[in-house]
């Protein structure tokens, strides 16, 4: 498998128009006078908007981003664009610990840059520099530069996709896991199906079953449960259109960066870990840098396909593998029990609730989720 170098790079013209369609923008007036209440504030978005247009340097944030090593290679037929970034070997220590992270939606392997030298390079972080890790940091197919596999979107194909990744292309005999959200499904099916190859499964938004067939659910798992669906009544809005009629919103996003941006933003507000504050977490540039990732790339429409396609997943079967959590603070997992994750994950030896950092846990605190793949995987290398 043939693996090519790779660099961003969106061309003027996609940029002189991004900044034509900002600048003719209409804005929606408020449907309720309570901030964000109904969805992206239309005067925060006015405010955005103003700033991509004229202000926000994405030279800058491009050249930033191709700082790290990129590459695409041909997977399971289909390219997968991925940085890969090898660790810092401390005199006397074993090879760095190869380790894949996954990010979720509507985010991309942007999110996951943080925790690079962190793991590549821990001694400079105030770690042991034995606990480094090669860093391998894929697109999901169907985002940015990666396509959409062959057949449907599952967990479990994309476990299959990076498996080949890691070992084929990469020849790594054994690697280590981190995701969230999607990212976290896929890495639970790493961890199901290669135990041989995966030395250990790490999970930030725990996607566990909720099949309780041959173990009814205790009172605490019901009670979260009973949380998660009055949550999911004011919430799920965005993912109902996704999965019934994914090219309908699609044809909106794609057309207007504006509202591609307030589709983004909103979760970005609503699971980070900011208590409705959204750049009490999130600088503009940062946001503005995936807006612009997914506009240029004109992957809004296939980042939903996971969604349209989810009725193809199948429960995750027991992983054996060893298990870590360190549980997002976001509204759909509070007081999850580790009981539910202890269903699937049978030998989960680290479970940590630190109370902060939400949905994108790896950008939100990349030295707390440092610290714990350090220690977790510590024993495992």
């Amino acid at each position: 498998m043939t693996v090519k170098p790779f660099r961003i790079s969106v061309s003027d013209d996609v940029l002189h128009d991004l900044r034509a369609r900002l600048a003719r923008t209409l804005f929606t007036t408020p449907s309720d006078s309570v901030y964000w209440a109904a969805g992206t504030d239309p005067d925060y978005l006015r405010e955005l908007v103003a700033y991509w247009a004229d202000g926000f340097d994405w030279r800058r944030a491009e050249a930033a981003l191709n700082t790290h090593p990129q590459f695409v290679a041909e997977v399971g037929g289909r390219p997968v664009h991925f940085v890969h970034v090898r660790g810092r070997r401390a005199e006397g220590a074993p090879a760095p610990l190869p380790l894949i992270l996954t990010h979720g939606w509507p985010s991309s392997f942007v999110e996951m840059l943080p925790l690079v030298g962190r793991l590549t390079d821990p001694a400079r972080y105030g770690g042991d520099p034995a606990d480094a890790f090669d860093v391998v940091i894929p697109s999901l197919p169907g985002f940015l530069y990666s396509a959409l596999p062959e057949g449907g979107f599952t967990r479990r194909r994309v476990a299959e996709i990076w498996h080949a990744l890691m070992t084929e292309t990469l020849g790594y005999a054994r690697f280590g896991a981190f995701g969230g959200d999607i990212g976290g499904g896929v890495t639970q099916w790493l961890g199901a199906l290669y135990p041989g190859e995966v030395a250990g499964v790490h999970i930030t938004s725990a996607v566990v079953t909720t099949d309780f067939g041959e173990q009814p659910a205790t009172a605490e798992e019901q009670a979260f449960l009973d949380a998660l669906d009055a949550y999911d009544l004011k919430d799920q809005g965005y993912s109902e259109i996704m999965w019934t009629r994914p090219d309908t919103i699609a044809a909106a996003l794609i057309d207007s960066p504006a509202g591609l941006l307030a589709w983004i933003i909103d979760k970005y507000r609503d699971w980070s870990d900011c208590d409705g504050d959204l750049e009490t977490r999130w600088d503009k540039d940062t946001l503005l840098t995936v807006a612009t990732l997914y506009w240029a790339t004109r992957t809004i429409g296939s980042s939903f396909r996971q969604y349209y396609d989810y009725p193809m997943n199948k429960p995750v079967p027991p992983i054996m593998v060893p298990a870590a959590v360190t549980l997002s603070n976001e509204p759909a997992l509070v007081n999850l029990p580790r009981s539910m994750v202890e269903r699937v994950c049978r030998d989960l030896r680290h479970w940590h609730t630190p109370e902060r950092g939400g949905h994108f846990m790896a950008h939100e605190e990349p030295q707390q989720v440092a610290e714990d793949l350090r220690s977790f995987f510590a024993p495992l290398r």
